[in-house]
């Protein structure tokens, strides 16, 4: 048991200080097309990226480093020059979802605040310019009429909305991630999806995390888990040369 631990932590203590690299080491890639792969991106909505947005003090400092709220635009513009399908997972809260008997502390908190929360899942009234509205930037890509939006996931990951139902009813087999946030959202989103036999490129600095401490947890998890990590000149550059 104890060898095993050991051989464990060193694996571990090889792959963290490369994450962030670039991780693949099988042939999927040379089986990517534009037929079987999508961009993804989680959370692309204001109250993470716009000035005054209900969480944007705890990402700001890493949005700024990272220059996310770019790249994730510049992933959008390529995928759509290049034909790819592109979703969006929105993260979004409803009247009803107040009745939750029971919440983790973060649950707690986004209630407080009144993060991504809708008025009604029928109208949307007031939804325009809200929290959970999209970036005004990024609308010329999600609302074209092309893109699918999901039903909203309602705690972390696309367990709760019909994300995998979509990508598997589009022939989708490869998913290249970006999004809000790093170490919660898109890491989840990463996590089911390698869980239901897709294979996962994350793109590092399309991605904004609630300090440095959690940046890295997330790239951590990513260098362990993800197929592989791009940055997002990589990640232009695998889309514009698909076939």
């Amino acid at each position: 048991m104890r060898r095993h631990l050991l051989f464990l932590a060193l694996i571990i203590a090889y792959l963290v200080p490369a994450a962030g690299k670039v991780t693949a080491q099988n042939n999927f890639m040379d089986r990517l097309n534009k037929n079987n792969t999508a961009l993804l991106i989680t959370d692309p909505q204001n109250d993470f990226l716009k000035e005054g947005g209900a969480a944007y003090a705890l990402v700001k400092d890493n949005l700024n480093q990272l220059g996310t709220v770019e790249n994730i635009d510049a992933l959008f513009r390529t995928a759509k020059k290049a034909g790819l399908a592109v979703f969006v997972s929105p993260h979004t809260y409803f009247p009803h979802d107040a009745k939750w008997k029971d919440r983790g502390p973060l649950q707690n908190t986004m209630k407080q605040i009144s993060m991504f929360l809708v008025s009604n899942p029928v109208t949307y009234k007031n939804f325009e310019g809200s929290g959970a509205d999209f970036l005004d930037q990024y609308k010329k890509y999600v609302l074209d009429g092309d893109t699918t939006i999901t039903s909203p996931h309602k705690i972390y990951g696309p367990d709760s909305n019909d994300l995998v139902l979509q990508l598997r009813k589009q022939g989708i087999q490869n998913v290249i991630i970006g999004g809000l946030a790093a170490n919660l959202c898109t890491d989840s989103h990463m996590r089911e999806l390698i869980e239901s036999g897709f294979n996962v490129i994350m793109v590092k600095d399309a991605v904004g995390a609630p300090g440095a401490d959690a940046y890295q947890a997330a790239l951590t998890n990513y260098a362990l888990i993800a197929n592989a990590v791009f940055s997002t000149d990589e990640a232009i550059n695998l889309m514009d040369k698909l076939n």
